[in-house]
């Protein structure tokens, strides 16, 4: 029975990007079958899933919100989630619950950023996906495009999404070949041909009945099965031959009544494909005869009779078109049927969709550990066998997943409960004073019965249950308190729930932050974590008006943090409350939910804190010269110790940006290898997701990206030069055989490498060696090999000071983790540099008395201290040395313009520093789609700007691309003649970009500024005093 009934369910999310119609969508599927939520006549304008003000104003979706529909003897479980960049995490967080996934794209916009992103989520999640081809109204009314131009620009649109699916796929498969052909030579299996055969056909396909053609905003839609059904009997075909004809290049011969393809149709005829002929024209005559003033009645009278439509005769009389199109189209082509039918048709059941599924919620782990108790693996893996069955059985394990918390108002919770006993919903967790906010539980049952009372383990990513007492902190119990069925805005109490279904839960605020797992038994694996397109990138510093009201404002804070699963808040090393956001929609939420809802006092927020990081001016055409004045020793800055015992020798070079890349993306990665977590049974879920084949070491697939990067370096100078090539590369790999330590917090983009111990000390000095630790853990050197500096040094040196410059590595490793911290410049992380420290000690030269050196020792302070803040000089300084350069973020921006607006968005660009990358026109549209590069720091308020300039015609979005130099050079002064000609004595000198944001950011961090009060002073004059 409880089977029976979970493959009667499906849960499913609607996706795509902002405005192309998911809530209006998700309107006409709950007016046909929501249980009377919503009247069919307000579907569409009512927008029932955006039931916060703030979005009803905006007119955008900002949050995943839940239903559940009833369709013939189905359940449906229907996720709206946003489409604007700056909620992507909600994306998210309704992917993992969902089994499939609605990807709706417009028929005139087409293919746009969000729609590659929303396609990228659904695969990462295994979600299974279906088209939805919407507002083909647009092309009859506003394009004017015949049948035929329709019809093309449709299959340009389901072409153009399958070619995204199939990269994806191929990368899958290459991955898989490349596992394939690493492992031993025999183990081709059957699941490497199925994938093969996967990649040959095409993930959407009309005849497959996994795409519909819709307008969600009339209420009508179709899939090509219903065509089919319609002409079976007229055309004397079979349904099932008319499918695969109604889509393609498939002609109908009238005269032999035969479906034939191109070559069989005569040459000079001038037939029209099936799906033309058959689906569209018609469409278009129904729409051309509402249009008419007076003669269309009969055509569409004639639809009415022969489809047995009951159309009030009310609405058949109304004078205005689209109310008669609407009561028409809405009865002949029903929108709900059509899109929920092809859900029940094209989507797994919650049992078939857990089955493939379950590698990617629950992976496989290795075991290395050989010590495990093997009840509790025993029982672990039984839980995921569970997991994958989707077994509903009461004495299943219970397994849940938390995507997210939401807050909702205690006044909005159900007074009743099931059996409509009266509930008091005020003994909340969090105590009386945030008891006018309640939290509740996004989640959804993987296996086994939840029940009220029940109560069950919160495991957190991070949990391992082979680690037993350790993991304590990983784990807490918990009591639910209350089950709900969603019904957007409203809450449907339930005794308990199944296996396959999506409820929210009360009683876990004080348990989950943003996402966790729930089980009945300690001994299951958490779910992975979940995977978001982008990072909060735009930060905010917020204080409260009045400072009485700072606890206010923290306990806000923590309320703000719960409830939205990507906001991140934190407290700078300036003691300042640093609110970290996706975009300025997003922020602009965050801070109107603070001042209302949560914190409900008057908040002052700070400007946009743009990132920055600093680098050095590197011209990297010649990867040998870079290594050569690397190793030439003439070019360094010397520092000395106040008390004149040490000589620190700085040098520092730019690293190829390939390199740079690959660290700061393997950050996470870094820090597990380096650290020492790899060997451990409970690996980080990442490094699953990042390795190029799963049954790798990360540290091997680290090695490979770092030898790939460098390769591409090196063969980008030389390409036919072999010889040079393998030369430099030998030179690169010796080189990286002795990284000493990233920087900074010991996983950034920048290296240190120990100093060559083959040069010669001249005087009684000792060198602090160091040892390439991260060398050696990465597998790029040999303990061997690292071991020799030691036998060198021991034998030729006095043995205390040999032991006191051993003590010394960590002061220098810390201060060259200081350095990089925060540059020369404006306190900011260095990017992509490589230092050498030669740091020499010489032996105390006051040998007079005890007391003597411990005098000199408390004068200058620690010694350990005068090393790090001598070596932290030196590196700054031989950055100053080298021309440094400010590097900013980029974002990538995608714009839409019509033609007559492309002057005013051009300039609205050009004030923002943006660099145009292609301009194309869209195929059979006015519109213009412009791509471009705009730095984070000018992008504030730039979508406003855009649409003012643009009477509101342009849209643009905005993604975070990458990390890029600014050319300036912040102290430029005219030296050489040519450059004195130009810019005269330095009076007409072009302000200074770079120079500028080094200066805003120095004013905000309380770093000196060089500012002078006259500027110019032949251009001031005296006025007379007029007595």
């Amino acid at each position: 029975m409880g089977d029976l009934d979970t493959r009667k369910i499906r849960n499913i999310c609607v996706l795509a990007h902002v405005d192309h119609g998911k809530t209006t969508l998700a309107d006409h599927l709950i007016a046909a079958t929501g249980g009377g939520v919503l009247h069919p006549k307000l579907a569409g304008k009512l927008r029932f899933m955006d039931y916060l003000d703030e979005e009803q104003r905006r007119a955008i979706t900002m949050k995943s919100s839940s239903i559940a529909l009833h369709y013939k003897d189905y359940e449906i479980n229907l996720i709206d989630s946003p489409g604007h960049m700056d909620f992507c995490s909600e994306v998210s967080t309704a992917a993992r619950l969902s089994d499939g996934g609605l990807v709706l794209v417009d028929a005139v916009e087409g293919v746009h950023i969000q729609t590659h992103a929303v396609l990228r989520q659904s695969w990462i999640e295994k979600v299974t996906p279906c088209l939805v081809l919407n507002k083909i109204d647009r092309l009859i009314c506003e394009l004017k495009l015949s049948p035929m131009e329709a019809y093309n620009r449709l299959l340009r649109i389901v072409h153009e999404v399958n070619g995204i699916m199939s990269t994806y796929k191929s990368e899958k498969y290459l991955s898989d070949v490349d596992s394939i052909l690493a492992g031993p030579s025999g183990e081709v299996s059957d699941d490497n041909l199925e994938s093969i055969e996967d990649d040959e056909e095409d993930t959407f396909q009309p005849q497959k009945g996994n795409v519909a053609f819709v307008c969600a905003l009339d209420g009508w839609g179709f899939t090509i099965n219903e065509f089919a059904d319609l002409y079976a009997s007229k055309l004397g075909a079979s349904t099932a031959a008319l499918q695969k004809a109604f889509w393609g290049p498939r002609y109908f011969n009238p005269k032999t009544k035969m479906i034939v393809g191109k070559k069989g149709l005569g040459g000079g005829s001038k037939a029209r494909p099936m799906f033309v002929q058959f689906v569209l024209e018609p469409l278009w005559h129904v729409y051309q005869a509402a249009s008419e003033p007076d003669g269309g009645k009969g055509m569409l009278e004639k639809v009415i009779k022969s489809f047995n439509l009951s159309v009030p005769p009310r609405e058949l009389q109304n004078k205005d078109s689209k109310i008669l199109l609407q009561a028409v189209m809405s009865r002949w082509l029903p929108l709900s049927d059509a899109v929920l039918s092809m859900v029940v048709k094209c989507m797994p059941d919650p049992i078939a969709a857990q089955s493939f599924r379950i590698s990617r919620l629950i992976p496989n782990r290795e075991i290395l550990n050989k010590g495990v108790d093997s009840n509790v693996l025993a029982e672990a893996n039984l839980v995921r066998k569970s997991v994958e069955a989707c077994d509903s059985s009461p004495e299943a394990p219970c397994v849940g997943f938390v995507s997210k918390m939401f807050a909702v108002p205690t006044k909005m919770l159900p007074q009743r409960g099931p059996h409509g006993e009266i509930l008091n919903n005020f003994t909340d967790e969090g105590g009386t004073s945030e008891s006018d906010e309640c939290f509740l539980a996004f989640a959804r049952i993987f296996s086994g019965v939840l029940t009220l009372g029940q109560r069950v383990f919160v495991l957190s990513a991070l949990y391992d249950p082979l680690r037993g007492q350790s993991m304590q902190k990983h784990v807490q119990e918990a009591e639910l308190q209350s089950l709900y069925l969603m019904m957007g805005q409203g809450l449907k109490p339930v005794t308990c729930a199944r296996a396959g279904n999506i409820v929210a839960i009360r009683g876990l605020g004080q348990h989950i932050l943003k996402s966790a797992t729930l089980s009945s038994t300690r001994n299951c694996w958490p779910f992975s974590s979940m995977a978001f397109q982008v990072a909060p990138t735009l930060k905010v510093a917020i204080e409260p008006s009045d400072p009485a009201d700072m606890g206010a404002l923290m306990k806000g804070l923590r309320l703000l943090n719960r409830a939205d699963p990507f906001v991140e808040v934190t407290v700078s090393s300036r003691g300042e409350h640093v609110l970290a956001a996706a975009g300025e929609v997003h922020l602009e939420r965050c801070i109107k939910d603070l001042k209302e809802r949560f914190a409900k006092v008057s908040l002052e927020v700070s400007p946009p804190l743009v990132s920055y990081k600093e680098t050095i001016e590197g011209d990297l055409s010649n990867p040998l010269e870079d290594l050569k004045l690397l190793s030439a020793s003439s070019d360094y800055v010397e520092k000395i110790t106040p008390n004149g015992r040490c000589v620190i020798r700085a040098q520092v070079m730019k690293l190829p940006s390939t390199l740079t890349k690959v660290l700061d993306e393997s950050a996470d990665l870094l820090s597990d290898v380096i650290g020492g977590k790899v060997g451990q049974s409970g690996k980080s879920l990442e490094i699953h997701r990042l390795s190029v084949g799963e049954d790798e070491s990360p540290i091997e697939v680290l090695r490979k990206r770092i030898v790939d990067a460098l390769e591409g370096y090196i063969s980008y100078g030389n390409e036919n030069d072999e010889d040079q090539f393998e030369k430099c590369k030998g030179k690169w790999l010796k080189l990286l055989s002795r990284i000493w330590a990233l920087g900074p917090r010991q996983v950034g983009p920048n290296i240190l490498f120990t100093p060559d111990y083959k040069r010669e000390n001249n005087d009684s000095s000792v060198l602090i060696h160091g040892f390439p630790h991260v060398s050696v853990r990465l597998g790029l050197a040999d303990n061997s090999s690292a071991g020799d500096i030691a036998a060198v040094t021991s034998s030729e040196v006095i043995q205390p000071l040999y032991i006191e410059a051993e003590n010394l590595e960590s002061s220098v490793i810390s201060g060259f983790q200081m350095a990089t911290a925060a540059g020369p410049l404006c306190d900011e992380p260095m990017w992509g540099l490589a230092f050498i420290i030669e740091a020499s000690i010489s032996p105390s030269t006051v040998q007079a008395s005890e007391s003597e050196p411990n005098q000199q020792s408390e004068q200058y302070g620690p010694f350990t201290g005068q090393v790090m803040t001598a070596v932290k000089d030196a590196c700054r300084a031989a950055v100053l040395q080298r021309k440094p350069r400010l590097v900013e973020a980029m974002y990538f921006c995608e714009l839409n313009t019509p033609t007559e607006y492309l002057g005013p968005m051009y300039a609205v660009l050009a004030r923002r520093r943006a660099r145009v990358l292609k301009e194309e026109m869209q195929e059979g549209s006015p519109l213009f789609t412009v791509h471009a590069y705009v730095p984070v720091s000018e992008s504030f308020g730039f979508a406003d700007e855009l649409r003012r300039w643009t009477s509101g015609a342009s849209s643009a979005l905005l993604v975070l691309s990458h990390w890029e130099a600014l050319p300036e050079d912040p102290f430029f002064v005219p030296k050489t003649e040519e450059e004195i000609e130009e810019f005269g004595d330095g009076s007409s000198v072009l302000p200074n970009t770079s120079r500028k944001l080094i200066d805003s950011v120095r004013r905000r961090k309380g770093l000196p500024v060089e500012e002078k009060v006259v500027q110019h002073a032949t251009k001031q004059r005296t006025l007379a005093r007029k007595v």
